[in-house]
């Protein structure tokens, strides 16, 4: 199991798991939902105390990725293999992520 804290604008705003290669939760945090100055991170995953879970990675973190020459060069770059789509995002989108959103891995 796979955990990644998501930022919004810099403030923590859930958690994305994947518990195994098809399946993935993500949760917002309790502070980020209490507070009402925040939005959601999407509008494919409104804020919300339940969890949201899918079989595939979801949709609005999968299209902060790269494609094509760029994905392979990354994935070679960084030994990832090209199918580990959330090794690749914990990768990518720590820092030079386009838009408000930054993902980092939670370090055991």
């Amino acid at each position: 199991m796979r955990k990644a804290e998501i930022y919004r604008n810099g403030k923590l705003a859930g958690i994305l798991t994947e518990e195994s290669h098809d399946r993935y939760i993500f949760c917002y945090e309790n502070a980020y939902f209490a507070d009402s100055r925040q939005s959601s991170i999407s509008l494919t995953l409104p804020k919300t105390q339940q969890k949201y879970e899918s079989n595939c990675l979801f949709p609005f973190f999968f299209n902060m990725l790269s494609e094509g020459a760029n994905r392979k060069l990354q994935c070679t770059q960084l030994r990832i293999d090209e199918n580990d789509n959330f090794g690749l995002l914990m990768a990518t989108a720590q820092h030079d992520a386009t838009g408000a959103i930054t993902v980092k891995p939670v370090v055991k």
